[in-house]
């Protein structure tokens, strides 16, 4: 077996992996394991990538049987990859983000293909695209000094042909992890697709707080005036609507906020006011102005973001509510360069089995990139020409492949004890 250099793994990644072995029956741990490293040290989304990547131990085909008709959930896999996710979150409110985006297809066959609308403006692509769409729900985590990273918790193949839309699917993929996520404080965070009365108000309903962006001639309304002693009738649910002179004479203040990956000064107005299409329910409306960065001293159009937290501050919505662009680099990554868009499975559970053992692959990369850790840093050392080493989900799993190319990974998981690691692991670490 060639293992040199195993040593140089981080720990953290074979407690990780031993974790996520638990959600699968015993007899199809090892096929799994082999899998999920391949999937995890491939660029492409091929089974027949991952399978050249080391060296398995069974024929190419048992493999993909065991993807087809193998006795395993996907779904306890993605749920037991949330509870990872959850026990590494250090924050004390856990934020989510949920969001869809479009993999091409050339293919009517492929499951869930059909004609969508490219709404990314994309100009080398035509207004409407063959393609599938994916719903996706992630959690945000903060890196210390670096950028917030979304790491892909569960996704939802939407069908080709049925009346189930993407809001039912949003709200599937949060009824499927709410139970794991009591005792947490959570924030959903949604653009404005995803900003409708039917998905925030299961949201409020399951203790989850929301926040989004919103159309700007959102209808609002003052808070209605106390009823007065004996008066008749019934008391008023709205007051005054708000106009657009109202909202212009608001009070106006800048801020300088680390967004976006970078300090930008804005200009915030804030108030509470009651929404109309939450029926009445009171919310803090923030409307947030950007600096033009090309025009110094000029100022982008307004954009309205509500908080159903009304404690929070303007500025608070607004950091919050910019942690949920990182779900987008996420999309790119799992579509470019760990192979998302390859995935060709021909039926609609083959298909969900194994993007989802994809994207635990990336997440658990991606996790890595967060630790402070010397191991981690280790496997950036791989580059002596770049001077400042990025500690980034790449060179990690470049790190990676120099070590485990052609490994027989399936030797590491103990059956008897049930632990993923190397042979011999604390032997060879102390020797170290």
């Amino acid at each position: 077996m060639n293992a040199k250099g195993y040593a140089g793994i981080p720990g953290e990644l074979c407690n990780w992996i031993t974790f996520l072995a638990k959600a699968l029956p015993l007899r199809s741990t090892g096929t799994f394991i082999e899998l999920l490293i391949g999937a995890m040290l491939t660029p492409g989304g091929f089974v027949t990538d991952t399978y050249l990547m080391l060296a398995m131990r069974n024929h190419w085909t048992s493999y993909y049987k065991w993807l087809q008709q193998g006795k395993w959930s996907w779904l306890a896999l993605a749920r037991q990859f949330v509870r990872l996710m959850l026990a590494n979150v250090t924050h004390d409110v856990v934020h989510l983000t949920i969001d869809d985006t479009l993999t091409l297809r050339a293919s009517k066959k492929a499951p869930g293909s059909r004609i969508h609308h490219q709404h990314g403006n994309k100009v080398n692509l035509s207004t409407f695209v063959q393609g599938q769409c994916w719903v996706n729900l992630a959690i945000i985590n903060r890196r210390p000094s670096q950028e917030p990273v979304a790491l892909p918790l569960l996704s939802r193949l939407m069908p080709a042909s049925s009346n189930t839309g993407k809001l039912v699917a949003a709200n599937t993929l949060i009824r499927a992890v709410q139970s794991l996520l009591r005792g947490f404080r959570v924030r959903v965070l949604m653009d404005s697709w995803y900003m409708r009365q039917y998905v925030i108000s299961k949201m409020l309903n399951r203790g989850f707080d929301v926040i989004g962006q919103v159309r700007r001639d959102t209808r609002l309304y003052d808070v209605p005036a106390p009823r007065l002693e004996n008066q008749r009738g019934r008391s008023r649910k709205y007051g005054e609507k708000f106009t657009p002179e109202q909202v212009e004479h608001l009070h106006r203040w800048m801020a300088t906020l680390h967004i976006y990956g970078k300090e930008q000064r804005v200009r915030l107005r804030s108030m509470l006011a009651k929404a109309r299409f939450l029926n009445g329910r009171l919310v803090r409306a923030v409307w947030c102005e950007f600096e033009n960065d090309h025009k110094p001293g000029q100022w982008k159009t307004a954009s309205l973001l509500l908080s159903t937290d009304t404690a929070l501050t303007a500025e608070q919505i607004v950091e919050s509510y910019s942690l949920r662009w990182s779900i987008e680099p996420m999309f790119n990554q799992l579509k470019q360069a760990w192979g998302m868009k390859e995935a060709w499975q021909q039926t609609r559970q083959t298909l969900h089995r194994w993007v989802h053992i994809t994207m635990a692959g990336y997440g658990l990369v991606q996790l890595l990139s967060c630790l402070n850790s010397q191991a981690v840093e280790a496997l950036c050392q791989h580059s002596p020409w770049r001077k400042h080493q990025p500690q980034t989900a790449g060179q990690i799993r470049t790190g990676l492949v120099n070590i485990l190319r052609h490994v027989a990974i399936r030797s590491w998981w103990n059956a008897k004890c049930k632990k993923f690691m190397p042979p011999d692991w604390n032997k060879n670490s102390n020797s170290g």
